[in-house]
């Protein structure tokens, strides 16, 4: 198993590419503490395996970070999955939700990160992985002005991560999908169904044609990579923006 003896950390875990990520690294030997605000659906994954502890965590908050490294200081990974997706343009961007994209996409990260770093320095091969988005400085794409701010932002920190700390053992790595099968995905569809007055399958039909693969993603396939990314595997691998969106970004 290629996570064997690892301790991961997962956040955003109680449903999409967070809940497929901590089954993943369940079934690949890890201890995974899986973390979100939605205590029900932490639940629910903790029934599939032995090797899942959970913990309410909201990630907004520095303090809870704090806590939660402290309470498992012999972490070697850590997934920052949490995210949301804002729409609209710079025009329909209100510094509300400009500054709650960024508290939720890039602050929580910076609590985590410092949070563990200590810890994550003194294990073998340990591995930071981010989740961006290929919405970001990857790729335009409208509507999505305040969310690609945030996952740009993402992309220079792992990069400032990565070069900081290689020498010393620790890899840091994002994740950029592109449209993928989850809940969020879901509700966004709706939430546009209603205001464009269509209907869903409509709607999600425009994002399945914009997949030259002719499809969505599903949040196995990311899980799948954050396995190699999580694992010894990619030791040599850091500071890389690892692109999973059906030639999206081709």
């Amino acid at each position: 198993m290629r996570l064997a003896n690892k301790t991961c950390v997962i956040t955003a875990a109680a449903q999409g590419i967070g809940y497929a990520t901590a089954l993943a690294f369940a079934q690949e030997g890890a201890h995974v503490i899986a973390t979100d605000i939605n205590l029900d659906g932490l639940k629910q994954l903790q029934t599939f395996s032995d090797r899942i502890d959970i913990e309410l965590l909201d990630v907004t908050k520095a303090e809870q970070s704090t806590e939660l490294a402290r309470n498992y200081p012999q972490t070697d990974v850590l997934f920052n999955c949490a995210g949301w997706v804002p729409t609209g343009n710079i025009l329909a961007c209100y510094e509300e939700q400009w500054q709650h994209a960024f508290k939720i996409n890039v602050d929580s990260m910076y609590y985590m990160i410092r949070a563990f770093l200590p810890q994550l320095l003194l294990r073998p091969n340990s591995s930071i992985i981010n989740m961006s988005s290929a919405a970001s400085s990857i790729k335009g794409v409208t509507d999505r002005f305040a969310y690609s701010a945030t996952k740009a932002a993402v992309l220079g920190m792992t990069k400032s991560i990565a070069a900081d700390y290689m020498a010393q053992g620790l890899r840091c790595n994002a994740i950029c999908p592109g449209t993928i099968e989850s809940p969020s995905l879901r509700q966004r569809i709706e939430q546009q169904a209603q205001l464009e007055h269509r209907s869903s399958d409509e709607i999600y039909q425009q994002f399945v044609a914009r997949q030259p693969m002719g499809r969505i993603g599903r949040a196995e396939e990311v899980a799948a990579l954050a396995v190699y990314l999580a694992s010894d595997e990619s030791a040599f691998t850091t500071g890389t923006f690892n692109y999973i969106d059906g030639g999206w970004t081709n």
